[in-house]
C-alpha cells in the first residue's frame, strides 16, 4: 500500500469510526476540527439541586466566556428524555456533545449515536457502563470525581470519629448511576475492612430531599438504635436531619449524619453541628470541560479519566471554607 493510498484508507477508517486491520477492530472516537466557534451540547440530567444547578452555570457561563453556542438541555430525571436530548443535538449538528447520563446503563445508545453521527462525546460526573462503551473508543473521556474515594474518604474518617456509634443507615443515590454505585461501594468496602460497624439498612433516596426524608423516617422507625446515617449526597443528609428531628432525636449528638457534594448548605449545617463531615464533589466543571475539548481539537492525546480535585470539610475547616462552598 502506497503511503498516499494508506492515508486514504485511514482518513476512511477514521470516518467509520473502526479501522480494521488484520482482522481486529481498533475503534476511535470521531475527531474534532479545529475551529474559532463551536456549537456545543449539554446534556444534563436534572436541575432540581443546587448542585446541579452550580454545574450547569459553570458549563453555561465558560461557554459564554469563550463565545460558543451552547445547545443546552434538562432531562428532568428522566433517562429516556436524556437519550432524547441528544439525538435531538445530533440533529442539530453539534460538534461536541457534553453529557452527564442519568444512568449507566439507559444512556448507552446516546453515546453510540452521537459517535456514529461522528460527534464526540465527554461524559461529566457521571460515567457510562464500561462493560458497554469505553473511553477513547466511544466517547472521549470522563471528567467527574472519583466516587468510589469519596464514599472510601467518608469510612475513613469515620472509622476515626464515631466516638463508640456503630449502627449505619445507608442512603443511597439514584439506583443505576454511577456515583451510587460507587459512593457505596468505596463506604461500604473501607468501613468493613474498619470493623466494629454494621450497616443496618440501605436503600435508595434517589439523591432527592423529599425523597431521602421519607426513608430515613422509615428506615429510622424500622431501626431504632441506628446512631449513625450516611448519605450519599447533601440534599438527602439535610432530609434526614429532618427525619431525625421529627422523631426528637439530636443529628450530630443522638446521630452523625455523614454526606457527600460539600453544597454551601450542607457545609453550614457542618459548621451548626448538625452534619459531622461531609466530602465535597466539585460541581465547576466549565473550564475544565471546555479546555479538554480544546486540547482535544489540536490532536492533543487525552487521558480516559480526568478526575476533579475535591475539598473535605469536617469541624476543624467548615467556617473557614463556607465562603468558599458552592
Amino acid at each position: 500500500m502506497t503511503s498516499m493510498s494508506r492515508r486514504t484508507f485511514l482518513l476512511a477508517a477514521t470516518a467509520v469510526g473502526t479501522l480494521a486491520i488484520a482482522g481486529v477492530a481498533i475503534a476511535e472516537v470521531p475527531k474534532l476540527a479545529q475551529k474559532d466557534t463551536y456549537k456545543v451540547g449539554f446534556a444534563q440530567t436534572e436541575s432540581n439541586n443546587p448542585w446541579r444547578i452550580a454545574q450547569t452555570n459553570s458549563m453555561k457561563a465558560e461557554a459564554e466566556k469563550l463565545g460558543y453556542q451552547l445547545v443546552y438541555t434538562d432531562a428532568a430525571g428522566s433517562a429516556a428524555k436524556q437519550v432524547a436530548d441528544v439525538n435531538s443535538m445530533i440533529a442539530q449538528g453539534v460538534d461536541v456533545i457534553f453529557l452527564a447520563p442519568r444512568e449507566e446503563k439507559p444512556l448507552i445508545p446516546a453515546v453510540m449515536a452521537a459517535k456514529k453521527a461522528g460527534i464526540p462525546v465527554i461524559l461529566l460526573d457521571r460515567s457510562v457502563d464500561p462493560s458497554l462503551a469505553k473511553a477513547g473508543e466511544d466517547y472521549l473521556t470522563f471528567i467527574g470525581s472519583n466516587f468510589v474515594e469519596e464514599g472510601k474518604r467518608v469510612a475513613e474518617w469515620l472509622a476515626k470519629n464515631a466516638n463508640g456509634k456503630s449502627k449505619i443507615i445507608e442512603l443511597e443515590g439514584t439506583t443505576g448511576s454511577s456515583p451510587a454505585n460507587d459512593r457505596k461501594k468505596g463506604f461500604d468496602e473501607a468501613i468493613q475492612a474498619a470493623g466494629g460497624f454494621e450497616i443496618v439498612a440501605s436503600q435508595t433516596g434517589d439523591f432527592a430531599r423529599d425523597k431521602g426524608r421519607q426513608v430515613a423516617e422509615a428506615l429510622l422507625q424500622a431501626h431504632p438504635d441506628a446512631d449513625i446515617i450516611y448519605a450519599h449526597n447533601d440534599e438527602m443528609a439535610i432530609g434526614a436531619i429532618a427525619a431525625l428531628e421529627a422523631a426528637g432525636k439530636v443529628p450530630g449528638k443522638d446521630v452523625l449524619v455523614l454526606s457527600i457534594d460539600g453544597g454551601k448548605e450542607a457545609v453550614q449545617l457542618v459548621v451548626d453541628g448538625k452534619i459531622a463531615a461531609v466530602v465535597e464533589c466539585n460541581p465547576r466543571f466549565g473550564p475544565k470541560a471546555f479546555e479538554t475539548m480544546q486540547r482535544y481539537a489540536k490532536g492533543e492525546k487525552i487521558e480516559p479519566t480526568l478526575v476533579n480535585e475535591d475539598k473535605f470539610y469536617d469541624a476543624s475547616n467548615a467556617a473557614a471554607e463556607l465562603a468558599n462552598a458552592y
